[in-house]
């Protein structure tokens, strides 16, 4: 699928928001899936972007479609913060929530979890969404019940709200995690070879032991007369308690 040039956003006449999907779709209920990757990025998009905001430390995303299919007035608002953390020693921006807006009235909220990346680099995510094959990276917010009758998904999702300098991408922050789950599995396969190794190198050790004290070990003749045996009697069985106690 074609990949489009950002969406460029200004505010006060200045470039504040850069925004780009591979694809963005959304579903309501069992109807049939809408796609508005075209209506949003192509050069012929008549997607509205009247109502976005920005400032230093919060920045509001809002695309108006209009009438789309059996859907009035849909429209879909992303909105962000920018946070300084004295632990990181500077600012990070969130995505803190992605509302649909539907029929002019009607509103489904989700709260973005884990989409988040320093102020000065955009943020990069194959999937945000709120399906659970894709990590459900958009949760329906709790104050209300329309969210879960959505499904939406950005594929390819890239997004700047904070210090944009011009219309490209800052470097990227990327959601992908170092401990994917083919990672994850080669690391617990060879965590257990580690340890069978380990053990067989143990046996390896405990059997030279036990051969070298065969090899050290008292030879203890028995007499051949009953005269031998009485008086060699105490000796042997010193030797036989001494052998025993080594043993254990």
């Amino acid at each position: 699928m074609l990949l489009y040039s950002p969406l460029s956003v200004s505010y006060n006449g200045k470039t504040c928001i850069l925004f780009r999907a591979r694809k963005l779709a959304i579903r309501y209920r069992n109807h049939s899936l809408v796609d508005l990757t075209e209506r949003t990025f192509s050069p012929d998009a008549s997607v509205d972007t009247k109502g976005s905001f920005c400032s230093k430390d919060k920045a509001i995303l809002n695309l108006r479609f209009g009438d789309v299919e059996d859907l009035r007035g849909l429209s879909i608002r992303l909105q962000m913060s920018n946070t300084f953390y004295e632990s990181a020693g500077q600012n990070w921006f969130n995505l803190d929530n992605v509302y649909i807006h539907y029929n002019w009235t009607h509103e489904a909220a989700f709260n973005a979890t884990d989409v988040y990346a320093p102020s000065t680099n955009s943020y990069h995510c194959q999937h945000v969404s709120s399906l659970q094959k894709y990590d459900t990276l958009l949760v329906p917010s709790a104050n209300t019940d329309h969210a879960a009758s959505w499904h939406i998904t950005f594929t390819d999702f890239q997004i700047q709200a904070f210090n944009v300098q011009s219309s490209k991408f800052a470097a990227a922050s990327d959601c992908a995690t170092f401990f994917t789950p083919a990672i994850l599995m080669g690391l617990i396969t060879s965590l257990i070879l580690l340890l069978v190794l380990a053990y067989a190198l143990h046996m390896v050790v405990h059997l030279k032991h036990i051969d070298r004290y065969e090899e050290n070990k008292t030879t203890v003749y028995f007499p051949r007369s009953t005269e031998q045996f009485c008086s060699c009697n105490f000796t042997y069985l010193r030797i036989k308690h001494l052998d025993f106690f080594i043993w254990n």
